[in-house]
Formats: structure tokens, C-alpha cells, sequence
């Protein structure tokens, strides 16, 4: 059994864990190369973290899967606390991280090793936070939900649509993923070597 939330949660989780890899490998080749990053694409790659993942994505698990598995294993609901505790506060830390870019971008290098800082926190965070999930909680969902749950996770979860996961991007976000693509270079996106 593959149930379809499983795969969307997998999916989404590579498509966002590239896209923070991503940033990183950004901003450490312009600080190699003493130069300043796409602030402008930087600006969309955020808005897509906090767009896709903390919208749609974080909502589902802790309003949907998560509530279904406390109430099937009752031994995950530490882990599952903790999980929704960082969805609660990933809210703040992505302005917290918006603020931190913004901040770089109006002061300039004063302001480079706090905004990079942050970014290498937050994305060490999140990535952690998903192998969680990943190596603990979907294991469990699989070997405990019952086929009544995934009907209804199902349903819920076929109705994300995260652009970087394959599919179209619905028209207001076409824009935004050209963008992240083509302001990217190469290899990360199709925009032209650094």
C-alpha cells in the first residue's frame, strides 16, 4: 500500500528540501566569490518556502495526519507535539528570515553574517524537522492508519498543488516559479552561471 499522502508529503518534502540546499549553495558561492547574492531571487525562494510548505503543506499534517495518529498510537504523540510545535512557530522564524534578507539587502555587509547565519539555522531546522517525519511518523501513519483514513487524508492532501513538486503552476504562481528557475544559475536553476 502507497497511499497518495504519503507520496505528496515525500514529494513536497524533496521539492522544499531542494529548495533550501538551494539557498544555501547560493549564498555560499557569492561569499566565496565576495559577491552579493539575487536579493530578488532570494525574495521569491522565501515566499515559496512560506507560500507552499507553511500554507498548505504544514496545516494538513497537523490538522489531518497528525491528529489521526495520536489517536492510533498514542506512544507518537511526543514526537507529534514537537512536530506541530515547530509548524507553529514556522510562521515567525520564515519573517524572521524575511527580515534578516531584507535586512541584508538595505544595510549590506553588515548585515551578511546574520542573514546567513539565520538561513543556515532555519534550513538545518526544517531539514531536520522532515527527516522526523520522515524516518518516524510516516512509517507509523502507514502501518496503523486504516484505509477509511487515507481515503479522507487523500482527498485532502491530491488538492496540493506545489509547482515544484511536477505540477502546472496554477496561473498567480507562474510567475513566481520563472522566476526562482530563471534567476537561479545553473546548476541549481536555468539562469546563467555565476
Amino acid at each position: 500500500m502507497n497511499p497518495l499522502t504519503l507520496r505528496v508529503i515525500r514529494e513536497e518534502h524533496r521539492a522544499l528540501a531542494a529548495m533550501l540546499r538551494s539557498i544555501l549553495l547560493l549564498l555560499a558561492e557569492h561569499r566565496r566569490r565576495a559577491t552579493l547574492p539575487d536579493f530578488t531571487a532570494l525574495r521569491a525562494m522565501l515566499f515559496y518556502v512560506d507560500e507552499f510548505p507553511e500554507r498548505l503543506h504544514h496545516p494538513k499534517e497537523s490538522e489531518l495526519l497528525f491528529p489521526k495518529l495520536r489517536a492510533r498510537v498514542p506512544a507518537v504523540r511526543e514526537t507529534l507535539d514537537r512536530l506541530d510545535d515547530d509548524h507553529d512557530r514556522g510562521e515567525r522564524a520564515i519573517r524572521d528570515l524575511e527580515h534578516a534578507l531584507l535586512a541584508f539587502e538595505m544595510m549590506g555587509e553588515a548585515r551578511r553574517n546574520a542573514f546567513e547565519q539565520l538561513a543556515e539555522r532555519y534550513v538545518q531546522g526544517y531539514l531536520r524537522h522532515m527527516e522526523i517525519e520522515e524516518r518516524e511518523v510516516l512509517p507509523l501513519a502507514l502501518e496503523h492508519l486504516q484505509a477509511t483514513d487515507w481515503e479522507d487524508l487523500d482527498e485532502a492532501f491530491a488538492a496540493n498543488r506545489d509547482p515544484l513538486t511536477g505540477h502546472a503552476p496554477d496561473e498567480p504562481y507562474r510567475a513566481l516559479v520563472e522566476r526562482i528557475l530563471n534567476s537561479l544559475p545553473t546548476p541549481l536553476g536555468l539562469g546563467p552561471a555565476l
